[in-house]
């Protein structure tokens, strides 16, 4: 009986993507540590209200310094492209879904084509919750 139990909190918390927030809020709690944690948290949960309801934006990790320095850090040659085994592998990375991608296992991503996808799927990672 206890193991059904376990089994509906899991997919209550899997459908409606509590580990994915949990995660968000972390990261963001380690990347800004705030002197009064709850506050921020509070504050960042109104961002992600404002955002979906289109009256501000989502709060980022990352923002497109942190992108421009994190495609050099894989394009270690300087050839302005990184493979797309790379660009998922920083997706993952950076907790984002990999699902979807519109470029080919063979292609090359330039740091514009890696910074709006990124920035996207970050975007899309807020809007589900």
């Amino acid at each position: 009986m206890a193991a059904a139990g376990e089994q509906r909190g899991r997919e209550y918390l899997e459908r409606h993507r509590i580990p994915e927030l949990l995660h968000s809020l972390s990261a963001l709690l380690l990347y800004h540590r705030p002197e009064r944690p709850r506050e921020f948290l509070i504050q960042v949960l109104e961002k992600v209200q404002a955002g979906k309801q289109g009256e501000g934006e989502y709060p980022y990790l990352m923002d497109e310094s942190n992108l421009t320095a994190m495609f050099e850090m894989m394009d270690v040659a300087g050839q302005g492209y990184i493979t797309s085994v790379q660009y998922k592998e920083a997706l993952k990375t950076l907790g984002l879904c990999t699902e979807g991608l519109h470029s080919e296992d063979d292609a090359n991503i330039t740091l514009d084509t890696f910074k709006e996808e990124v920035t996207k799927k970050m975007l899309e990672s807020w809007a589900v919750y």
